[in-house]
């Protein structure tokens, strides 16, 4: 039977050819080890390329229309041109470009965001159901590669001259659905080459890659607007193609794909429930692909989805809204540029690093992810609050609240989309099915993107009005976000107190779920 699998693995993904070509120079097949640090590399490097791609969007806003932007009518004109180039991109800068210069830009942006998050929302749900089926190194190729060409078809619009609506809201959309294969993909990937213990710290690390990419497209962002609006979109749209490039040169999707048999790489000390990989292939009647209703109905997947709805409302109003907000608020009395709302929001993305590295190693050490998912989520109502009523009294105070939301906030939208949906991708309901992991993670992370969709969408209408009526929907949206996984947490805190007073059972990497029935 393992024969069989692995011959029908080899099959289902070849050898890259970049990988190919190294053993050949080397004169032996590459190691174990060096397999696993080339993943984490080309896997963080593909999806921080995706969010650079995606934070354009937000720091381009206030160029496209700045008649909303107070941050541009009240910086003082001399000093604000004097960081500008060229009278063509002063011009641009100052009058904005069509259509979303009109009176109804605002709402025309929170359009095109909707456009790109509700379709890669939808397409979130097929790419997962056919990453479990296809070449995974294939679908993220085309995915990074279709990714930047639509990104850089939104900034060609200002080389052409183009100004239909439409036109932008086709290219978000194409962008969209190419994002979509991105994130069940990687962690598909991940999930095969990395072990059960410590898999909370280890992908709080390696989920990393959303802040790095939030902050890194925001600083290449901000730095392309001197040149034109369209470089902010062209350079990130080349920089995620190449990437995709190299993946599809050298990214290995599991061991199988090199020939690494499981006895070769682990030691007979390390063989537990906790070490063997998460996608270990044990026999060829439990590879067959879990349907979408059959993922939904494992334990643990509906809530924990519908809390990273709520959670992704929260950190996608920040991502596409901050630098907007930022520039639109008067920080110790005077208002910031564009370049400099957009650097500064990235500080936002700094604690999402700190906070989703401490989410998982606490939820390691707990050995409970919906309680430390919850009290992340629980803590950052008080933190949106603080942020909103005190982050405008200094730029010191604004860091540092920034901060901290930035911690709560990304804390546990990086561990329920990382550990949590790798958990329930091995759930021991599946019996040892090896073909879950990525739907799983699809239908989890997709149904986080419906609520990604949603938020930015409301604050385009809601901070027209107020962006206090804005603060108060993101607090809000947090205190549901952790009563949905009140029922988990019982669970939970009742399965500590019971190992307690007897010795436990069950497999410890199944308690965020494991002590619950089918819903």
């Amino acid at each position: 039977m393992g024969n069989s699998s692995h011959q029908k693995g080899k099959m289902h993904s070849k050898k890259p050819l970049g990988i190919q070509l190294f053993e050949c120079v080397q004169g032996s097949p590459i190691s174990f080890r060096s397999c696993q640090a080339l993943v984490l590399v080309l896997t963080f490097l593909s999806y921080a390329s995706y969010h650079a791609t995606r934070k354009t969007t937000s720091i381009v806003k206030s160029v496209l229309d700045p008649k909303t932007n107070l941050g541009i009518l009240h910086w003082p004109s001399h000093l604000y041109l004097q960081k500008l180039k060229g009278a063509e991109n002063n011009t641009t800068l100052s009058s904005g470009w069509a259509p979303f210069n009109a009176e109804d830009g605002t709402a025309l942006l929170g359009q095109i965001d909707l456009a790109f998050l509700g379709v890669y929302a939808i397409g979130m749900f097929f790419a997962g159901h056919l990453g479990d089926r296809v070449d995974l190194r294939i679908l993220l190729t085309i995915g990074m590669i279709g990714t930047g060409l639509f990104t850089a078809a939104f900034g060609a619009g200002y080389w052409f001259n183009i100004h239909s609506f439409y036109y932008f809201l086709g290219m978000q959309m194409m962008a969209g659905l190419f994002q979509s294969s991105g994130w069940p993909s990687v962690v598909a990937v991940v999930g095969n080459w990395f072990g059960k213990s410590k898999r909370g710290l280890i992908m709080g690390i390696w989920n990393a890659h959303t802040s790095v990419g939030n902050i890194s497209g925001s600083l290449i962002a901000a730095a392309m607007l001197k040149y034109g609006w369209c470089w902010s979109f062209a350079l990130p749209g080349m920089m995620i193609a190449l990437v995709g490039l190299t993946v599809f040169l050298f990214l290995p999707v599991g061991p199988d794909v090199i020939g690494i048999q499981e006895d070769l790489h682990l030691k007979d000390s390390e063989k537990t429930d906790m070490d063997t990989p998460l996608l270990e292939q044990r026999s060829e009647t439990k590879d067959k692909a879990v349907g979408f209703i059959e993922a939904w109905r494992i334990p643990g997947v509906a809530p924990f989805a519908l809390c990273l709805f709520f959670c992704k409302l929260v950190a996608y109003t920040f991502l596409y809204w901050l630098p907007f907000y930022i520039s639109h608020t008067a920080i110790g009395g005077q208002y910031l540029s564009d370049t400099s709302a957009g650097v500064l929001s990235t500080l936002f993305d700094v604690g999402g690093v700190v906070g989703g590295i401490l989410a998982g190693h606490i939820s390691d050490h707990l050995d409970a992810r919906a309680l430390t998912a919850a009290s992340f989520t629980f803590s950052a109502i008080p933190a949106l609050y603080f942020y909103r009523v005190y982050g405008s009294v200094s730029l010191a105070w604004n860091i540092a609240l920034m901060f901290v939301t930035g911690m709560l906030v990304n804390g546990p939208y990086a561990l329920i989309t990382t550990a949590v949906s790798a958990d329930l991708g091995t759930h021991s309901s599946l019996n040892g099915n090896s073909r879950a992991l990525a739907t799983v993670t699809a239908i989890i992370d997709g149904t986080g993107s419906i609520g990604a969709a949603v938020g930015p969408l409301l604050t385009g209408y809601i901070s027209s009005w107020s962006w206090g009526a804005v603060f108060t929907m993101l607090m809000a949206s947090a205190l549901v976000a952790g009563l949905l996984l009140t029922r988990l947490v019982v669970a939970e805190v009742a399965a500590k107190m019971e190992s307690r007073r007897t010795p436990p059972t069950h497999d410890a990497s199944d308690l965020p779920v494991s002590s619950m029935g089918e819903p």
